[in-house]
């Protein structure tokens, strides 16, 4: 169901939805982000009717430009606007408080980081302005990780996405099954990191409370 959906609206929004999803994703909503970036990478690399080099550039756009506004919604909201109503959209207290304690940790760093996990690619840019991060500290981060991050995933996904199209039966069905596996290998160790982050925040926020 997913794949038909995902099929029809990059057959007639193309580039449009890419850069509308990913930008969405950035500012904050639950969106599928990295799911449209591998899925329209594999549809450009297995149809002809996209150019991967102008996904990576409407994915890089909406990463950029969500980010940025996504700075700002948190510059203008603060934490106690978030805590109130972040839980509507995924951004519980325990990931406010593994944002913070990463903001901490590694400063800037974060927000490039941030591009290549899950949870912290939806909301690192509203922690960031939340935070009030120097913006022009921001911008640079952010702006090389959504490169960074597009380049990657998209190049990797096109490639793989043309390596299925040249070989057909039953091998192509096993480097599907292959891909899924990875990319559900790969989703499983992200949410144990993140649960692994969470509580090394929050042992953390006890130690500065105690100390």
């Amino acid at each position: 169901m997913f794949a038909q959906t995902l099929d029809h609206l990059l057959q007639h929004y193309g580039y449009v939805v890419v850069f509308a999803v990913i930008g969405l994703e950035a500012m904050g909503l639950p969106l599928p982000g990295e799911s449209m970036l591998i899925g329209a990478s594999i549809y450009a690399a297995t149809t002809g009717k996209l150019d991967i080099v102008f996904v990576i550039a409407a994915a890089a756009a909406g990463a950029i430009l969500g980010d940025n506004l996504g700075y700002v919604i948190g510059r203008w909201a603060g934490f106690p606007l978030l805590k109130h109503y972040g839980s509507y959209v995924g951004l519980t207290e325990k990931r406010m408080q593994v944002g913070d304690f990463l903001f901490k940790k590694h400063g800037g760093a974060v927000v490039f980081t941030g591009r290549f996990i899950a949870f912290l690619r939806t909301f690192v840019a509203l922690m960031a302005g939340a935070s009030h991060m120097d913006w022009r500290v921001f911008l640079f981060w952010n702006a090389v990780g959504g490169v960074a991050w597009t380049t990657a995933y998209c190049t990797a996904a096109f490639f793989l996405g043309d390596f299925m199209r040249q070989v057909e039966g039953k091998l192509g069905i096993v480097l599907g099954v292959g891909a899924v596996l990875v990319i559900g290998t790969a989703i499983w160790f992200l949410r144990r990191n993140e649960k692994r982050l969470e509580d090394k925040a929050e042992k953390a926020m006890r130690a500065d409370q105690t100390a």
